[in-house]
């Protein structure tokens, strides 16, 4: 490479600490050495770890510089050394480094920057949490605030960029092994920021930030190449959907839009009509409302006579950046009653708004039989069935008188007999008969001996005319019958559709009262629907449900109601509906009956359950509580009648021991039967916490108080926030926790109650090195009455982790079971930070932008 030249910067990006960066890094080096590149060392840092340090044996590595400050030394990347020595390629570990004050730049990265300049080749590493941008989304997740940065634009510019990932358990293993901090920082890192649930969403942020380079990349290649292409990424797309089956392609090819880009969304819109029934296939439409769900995204319901114009409404009301429409499923001849929809929109949507026309296996099918529309035609029907049976003869005639008639009268009526089906085609009876009576008048004017007066010479000419009016009227008769049955035939099989599917849904308890009404309103295309019920026929109603805005609160305010009995109604708003879709909606209103009270019986058996629960808990506890309650009875009243007995001269050690016995079985029955409370409030639902901002330096050491102080190394930081807790609740929980890790911990190892800050939350964390826990049964001891294994000093019932979880949880905290690295096993408390205060970060190992 000529010195001329720029340098070329390799960047290994980590997904977290640990992942092995700067060991991927000194492998680059030691293949390139051995293929005869100049490579040095510029500046590496192993922080101790034996496999990384072996490693830089075998490579050059150049002096570092020494730097006073403040009293200290510290050492940095020398660049001046470095320029001299002017190798083919440096390596520059920690990008995001800021140097000590006194060094000639004050960020690492602008050594860097010098070195490419002087045309030297830099291979560095960086981690992801270390991107300029990303700092409140890392701090988000982790609670911790990343002092040292480096802009985004520094790392896009790499020539190579690599990802070094790792899975969190992978990551955390090798943290557990020693092969990351020192030992005595393992626990620390491990129960803080190497959460699993850190590493998993800091390794998202890598990818998905790597992914967009490679979009660039690719990019860039398409352009040089002049490949014109549309890219999707952090987009909202509308899918507009008919009811018809073409909806699941264009559903999943939007999703497969929105997958291109972190943060892309999808709203699926249907537009139905508001004159009547709607036009798609209720169980199509329920199908596609799942499929848009499972991918994440959501269905809207809107009502426009408009569609177009609607769906464009909605899609900027919403901010979306695209629309996907499927190719129309009308057959060519169709389109003489104008573009369409997808075309409509694809004009009207403007220069922000991209609209997608996806093909599907319905296109130019067809679009059926129109449903759900009785014998009514659109209004843009009508009026050009009225123009082409008034004002199209008009013209037909203009154009015949204009030039020489030598098509002869039985031509003419020919052509006037196609104006006239033509009309009945399009606007039904009243303008075919309208195309009748004028083509009638203008043959009679025009085109019959004597013209331009009524009278007709000829009786075959009269005849004529006759004839083409019977057979137009009769042409236009045909047609409008037709369509009617046409019409009837599709509205029954709507009809039968809906209810079908009504029925099945129904039966199988699938659909709950609000999804049926939520159904009705996008039946009839009503605003609100209403559920009213009444004891008696002078008793008030009452709503047993209801959407949409302002439901009625009675029936005769509604719109349409529908009767359910004697006392129960169904009520909508919006407009009233035509005679015909009564029927219907009769039959919703009877399975809105059904469902409530499907519902109500549901209801009725988890009380039932809940009932059964009791009786066995109280059956559990009477079995548990046999042994449990005699045992420290037996022991108080043995010391009772031993101090009572006149026949043995006690000593004050004695008694002393006697009483001690006493007070040790009177303190067994007080945990007992307050745990035994406890536990029948939280059954009963009557815990009714206190919230209150607390200090936990205030509540933590007084719920130790029962416990020996040699068995217990407390850990609060002064420095942590205040919570929001109910302070009696909290201490009998952590009372209930500790009292539990004592009691499985080994009698030399004392337990571990340490507290940390994680952005919004506060843990506390009760660690002990017992036996631990499988798996399995991690949930399973925090239900009442369940013990793990026997107790090796164990009294008691069961109960104190189930109350534990109770009060936590009525709190807004969660208690969850974790392992202990290196055995045993640690209860996780986890809090809410009292409202403003200050994240406070955890104690974190010194290097932890290795």
């Amino acid at each position: 490479m000529g010195r001329g030249t720029r340098g070329r910067l390799r960047i290994y990006l980590g997904a977290a600490p640990g992942v092995g960066k700067t060991y991927a890094m000194l492998a680059e080096a030691h293949r390139r050495v051995e293929r005869g590149t100049d490579c040095v060392v510029a500046f590496v840092e192993h922080h101790g770890r034996a496999r990384t340090e072996v490693m830089l044996h075998g490579l050059e590595e150049i002096e570092r510089r020494e730097i006073e400050y403040r009293g200290a030394v510290f050492t940095e990347m020398d660049i001046d050394a470095v320029l001299d020595r002017r190798p083919a390629v440096a390596l520059v570990d920690e990008l995001a480094h800021t140097n000590v004050p006194g060094s000639r730049s004050t960020k690492r990265w602008q050594d860097v920057e010098e070195l490419l300049a002087a045309g030297i080749d830099v291979i560095s590493t960086v981690n992801i949490q270390h991107l300029e941008s990303l700092g409140d989304v890392v701090e988000s997740i982790t609670g911790v605030r990343q002092q040292e940065t480096v802009p985004d634009e520094v790392v896009r510019r790499a020539d190579q960029l690599e990802l070094v990932d790792m899975s969190p358990q992978a990551l955390r293993r090798r943290m557990a092994h020693g092969n990351v901090y020192a030992p005595d920082k393992v626990d620390a890192a491990l129960a803080n920021y190497f959460r699993p649930g850190n590493l998993t969403a800091l390794r998202e942020l890598a990818l998905l930030w790597v992914a967009d380079r490679v979009d660039e990349y690719l990019q860039q290649y398409r352009g040089e190449h002049d490949i014109r292409s549309t890219w999707q990424a952090r987009e909202r797309i509308v899918v507009g959907l008919t009811g018809g089956p073409e909806g699941r392609t264009l559903i999943r090819r939007a999703a497969r839009m929105a997958a291109k880009g972190s943060g892309s969304e999808i709203l699926a819109v249907y537009i139905a009509r508001s004159d009547g029934l709607t036009a798609a296939s209720p169980k199509e439409l329920t199908v596609q409302r799942t499929l848009v769900e499972d991918l994440g995204g959501t269905f809207h319901h809107v009502i426009g006579d408009d569609i177009p114009f609607s769906l464009l409404e909605f899609a900027r009301g919403v901010n979306a950046t695209q629309i996907v429409l499927g190719s129309s499923r009308r057959k060519a001849w169709q389109y003489i009653f104008g573009p369409g929809v997808g075309a409509t929109v694809a004009r009207d949507s403007g220069p922000d708004l991209d609209v997608h026309i996806v093909t599907h296996d319905e296109a130019g099918k067809g679009r059926g039989l129109p449903v759900a529309r009785g014998a009514r035609l659109g209004r843009s029907r009508i009026i050009a069935g009225w123009l082409v049976g008034v004002v199209a003869p008009a013209l037909l005639t203009l154009l015949l008188t204009s030039v020489d008639d030598t098509l002869g009268l039985a031509n003419d009526v020919l052509l006037f007999l196609f104006l006239a089906v033509m009309a009945a085609l399009l606007g039904g009876l009243l303008p075919a008969l309208a195309a009748a009576a004028v083509g009638s008048l203008l043959l009679n004017y025009y085109f019959t001996s004597p013209t331009h007066t009524l009278t007709v010479s000829d009786p075959k000419n009269i005849l004529a005319i006759l004839i083409f009016f019977a057979v137009a009227v009769a042409m236009a008769s045909v047609v409008d019958l037709a369509a009617r049955r046409t019409h009837q035939a599709a509205r029954l099989r709507a009809e039968s559709e809906i209810l079908s599917f009504l029925a099945g849904s129904v039966l199988r308890g699938e659909t709950t009262l609000n999804a049926l009404l939520e159904r009705v309103r996008e039946t009839f295309a009503m605003e609100s629907v209403a559920l009213l019920e009444r004891e008696d026929d002078i008793a008030p109603w009452t709503c047993a449900g209801s959407v949409g805005p302002r439901p009625v609160v009675r029936p005769e305010r509604a719109d349409v109601d529908m009767p359910v009995g004697d006392h129960m109604a169904l009520a909508l708003s919006g407009r009233v509906l035509p005679a015909e879709d009564r029927r219907v909606l009769a039959a919703f209103a009877a399975q809105a009956a059904v469902v409530l009270d499907r519902q109500r019986l549901v209801g009725q058996a988890e009380d039932a359950r809940r009932l059964a629960e009791g009786n066995r808990i109280r059956t559990a506890l009477l079995a548990a509580v046999s042994h449990d309650l005699r045992t420290p009875l037996s022991a108080i009243k043995a010391a009772v009648s031993s101090l009572r007995s006149d026949d043995v001269a006690w000593s004050e050690e004695d008694q002393a021991e006697l009483l001690e016995a006493i007070e040790d079985g009177a303190d067994r029955l007080d945990h007992l039967v307050g745990n035994l409370l406890d536990m029948s409030r939280l059954q009963t639902g009557t815990v009714t916490p206190l919230i209150r901002v607390t200090d936990l330096d205030e509540v933590v050491p007084m719920a130790l108080v029962g416990v020996d102080a040699q068995s217990v190394e407390l850990d609060i930081p002064e420095t942590l926030p205040m919570v929001t807790v109910d302070r009696g609740l909290l201490e009998r929980a952590v009372a209930n926790i500790v009292e539990n890790a004592v009691k499985y911990s080994p009698a030399a190892t004392p337990v571990t109650v340490a507290a940390s800050a994680l952005g919004d939350r506060v843990e506390v964390r009760v660690a002990d090195r017992g036996p631990g826990v499988p798996d399995e049964a991690k949930d399973r001891i925090f239900e009442p009455f369940q013990r793990y294994g026997d107790a090796p000093r164990g009294a008691g019932v069961g109960l104190g982790l189930a109350v534990a979880r109770g009060f936590v949880e009525a709190m807004g905290g969660t208690l969850t079971a974790e392992d202990t690295p290196g055995g045993g096993m640690t209860m996780v408390l986890t809090l809410r930070a009292a409202p403003g205060a200050a994240p406070v970060a955890s104690g974190l190992p010194a290097q932890v932008t290795s």
